[in-house]
């Protein structure tokens, strides 16, 4: 189903400095139709900043949207009203990925293979692992309570 934004392109500031400026009024999921409704409904209902004494307000529907014209005592103001699918969004949260078994980092250590100074029996007694085969063991993040490294006499 796809995603609709509901954009305006409004006229603000005044004199020399007026300018266009776009916002996003709202995203909406649904068909084309509810979206352009509810964009209706907020041209309808919208009260630009300028001009502040208004003599004439029109509102026109053009294509996908709408274009709303507000006469002043001095200047025209306008605000356009579009519709637009969302294609992509930058900012959007991103779909969290199903964890596979290979992903599981408890897997993978319960998974390697022992390493040197890690086994029982070795001459300076400094590796009091957990023996060939075992798992080490691991605290409630997954994170085994002793390194692996811990012991080795082939790392300096």
């Amino acid at each position: 189903m796809p995603t609709w934004g509901l954009i305006v392109e409004t006229t603000v500031g005044i004199g020399q400095r007026k300018r266009t400026e776009t916002y996003v009024l709202a995203h909406m999921t649904g068909d084309r139709e509810e979206a352009m409704a509810e964009l209706e409904r907020r041209a309808k209902v919208a009260q630009p900043e300028h001009p502040r004494t208004r003599r004439r307000r029109r509102l026109f529907r053009h294509g996908d949207g709408f274009l709303l014209v507000l006469d002043g005592s001095w200047e025209s103001y306008s605000s356009r009203f579009t519709l637009a699918e969302l294609l992509e969004d930058s900012d959007a949260p991103a779909p969290e990925p199903v964890p596979q078994p290979e992903d599981d980092p408890t897997e993978r250590w319960l998974a390697s293979e022992p390493l040197a100074g890690d086994g029982p029996g070795e001459a300076d007694g400094a590796g009091g692992g957990t023996g060939a085969g075992a798992a080490p063991e691991l605290d409630e993040d997954g994170i085994p309570v002793k390194p692996s490294w811990l012991g080795r006499t082939d790392i300096s």
